[in-house]
């Protein structure tokens, strides 16, 4: 998994990601700003605080958003993941897996249900794990198995549907459910970074591709078995 993930993190520098990762940072920073926006006015109409509250808050407005950034930019992550999954993957697949038979594009509306599926249960997800704040540690184990399980799961599932019918890929799933949710931890782990986090959409897109590739190999699964 280290070498998948030190591979997948080299790429998103490499020529041909350029302009899927300027895309892809620049819907991260607009989605961020718009949840931001929406948290803040949600909370401003319900919650009535004392003035002192309020000036406290906006004192320490900066690092609550860098607070919120690492919890916000995992559904983030989830929710633009349709939008660049095919072409990043199909970069990974022709530079690492030259030989095997080259992924089918992903539908987008099919892709955008299945990331938004995940994307709102991580939403409800990180909103449980941020009333754990108080709990230093606990929150930090919630949020890495709970991220590290949907953002695994959603991104594996993604990469492989572009070979294989989803009976096979849940099969897969359940089978190699340890390895995938410690990629999906790789991701979380990423996310937990303040501005690199920003990355988090096409790591995830990539690491999972090649973690795809090697479960593959190891159940056996031909070239030809892929390609059908």
């Amino acid at each position: 998994m280290i070498a998948a993930a030190t591979k997948a993190f080299a790429q998103l520098f490499s020529k041909p990601f350029r302009s899927i990762l300027l895309k892809s940072v620049g819907m991260t920073i607009g989605l961020l700003i718009v949840l931001i926006i929406a948290i803040e006015a949600l909370f401003a109409g319900f919650v009535v605080l004392p003035g002192w509250i309020e000036t406290t808050i906006q004192i320490l407005g900066g690092l609550g958003l860098i607070i919120a950034s690492v919890f916000l930019v995992a559904p983030i992550t989830s929710l633009i993941a349709a939008m660049y999954l095919n072409d990043a993957a199909e970069i990974v697949e022709k530079k690492h897996y030259p030989n095997d038979p080259p992924g089918r594009e992903l539908p987008f509306l099919p892709s955008l249900g299945v990331s938004l599926k995940f994307g709102m249960a991580v939403i409800v997800v990180n909103i449980l794990v941020l009333f754990l704040l108080l709990l230093p540690g606990i929150n930090l184990i919630a949020f890495y198995i709970s991220n590290g399980y949907l953002l695994g799961r959603e991104f594996f599932e993604l990469a492989a549907l572009r070979h294989l019918p989803g009976r096979e890929v849940r099969r897969l799933r359940r089978k190699y459910r340890g390895r995938i949710f410690f990629s999906g931890v790789a991701v979380a782990g990423l996310i937990s970074i303040p501005i690199v986090n920003l990355l988090a959409p096409l790591f995830a897109t990539a690491l999972m591709v090649h973690t795809f590739k090697a479960i593959a190999r190891h159940d056996g699964i031909t070239a030809s078995a892929v390609e059908a």
